[in-house]
């Protein structure tokens, strides 16, 4: 199978890499607008670099796009991959309105490709973990969740994060790991309540989720925050806790720049297991694409985590519960 990714960055290196290390897959392109990150991802990866969409569609040949551009561009990308009749792995989140959300998926479909989106905490072990202890009744019955992520402001390294307009904001680019797991993980949401307070150092937001069986979550994600990037979970059932926690899980941290450079960069979280998150996502997408199965996250699924995303803030624009 022949794969390409459209995309350069942080996390345009992360999926080139995954690529590279997957039987049966075919790295045959990287492509960015900037040429030295196009050019830096292809000595790195032997795949020949492209410098727009366009060329490397005319170019290589390819039966899959990762898209790992900026989030303002992911519903563009994908119609024009879908169109051109090519598999699409796009990053999270999946759009920036559910309207192009919805376009991205009937696109797809018309095409008779498939759209598979980056929500990657599902692959992480230590979340994996704890949707298995709530599923096997180790815990009970689930009462109350939390969820928390924080870390710097990635839009010191890259200042379009800083103009919700492109980027959703803290909520819909960050917080949004959390609400997909949590509904994955609790079920259907009911009710969302939301603060949010950003100035130009700091975006910070609590939410809370109110779940159809009756469950509670408070959800906090926070951009701007002093220290290393990292995560927290718990659900408390009516017979236990399971919890995790990043700095705690584990006594191997890694800590490093998304592009092994020393410049300014957004973080990607880590993981210390033999292969990362990343890597079982995306081997999962490719076996779903060979097979026809159905994945662990569908795109209806990002479309479901982006409403909860937008009904956050709309109740922060508000002051007011909203109903989902």
């Amino acid at each position: 199978m022949k794969v390409v990714v459209l995309g350069c960055g942080g996390l345009g290196h992360v999926h080139a890499d995954a690529y590279t290390k997957l039987v049966g897959v075919e790295l045959t392109g990287v492509c960015d607008l900037q040429m030295d990150q196009a050019d830096k991802l292809s000595e790195q990866t032997g795949a020949p670099a492209f410098y727009s969409f366009e060329q490397m569609l005319a170019n290589a040949e390819f039966d899959v796009i990762s898209i790992t551009l900026p989030s303002y561009l992911h519903k563009e990308y994908t119609l024009l991959a879908a169109k051109a009749r090519k598999h699409v792995i796009c990053e999270k989140p999946m759009a920036l309105s559910l309207e192009d959300a919805d376009e991205m998926m009937k696109c797809c479909e018309n095409n008779g490709v498939r759209l598979f989106i980056g929500h990657v905490v599902r692959f992480f072990p230590e979340y994996v973990s704890l949707k298995q202890s709530l599923d096997s009744g180790a815990i009970g019955r689930a009462c109350v969740a939390h969820a928390s992520r924080a870390g710097s402001h990635p839009g010191d390294a890259k200042p379009w994060y800083k103009d919700r307009a492109r980027s959703g904001g803290v909520i819909v680019d960050l917080m949004i790991h959390d609400l997909d797991f949590l509904r994955w993980t609790l079920g259907e949401v009911k009710t969302v309540y939301a603060m949010l307070s950003q100035n130009e150092q700091l975006e910070y937001a609590l939410v809370t989720l109110q779940f159809e069986s009756g469950a509670i979550a408070n959800v906090e994600a926070n951009w701007g925050f002093p220290g290393p990037f990292h995560t927290k979970a718990e659900i408390a059932g009516n017979a236990g806790v399971v919890m995790a926690n990043s700095l705690k899980s584990s006594s191997l941290q890694i800590h490093k720049h998304a592009n092994g450079t020393s410049a300014p960069t957004v973080a990607i979280p880590e993981s210390p297991a033999f292969k990362s998150p990343y890597e079982l996502e995306i081997e999962h997408f490719i076996r779903c694409i060979r097979d026809g199965s159905e994945a662990i996250v569908t795109a209806k699924d990002a479309y479901k985590a982006l409403e909860i995303a937008y009904a956050a803030l709309e109740s922060a624009r508000t002051g007011k519960p909203v109903q989902l």
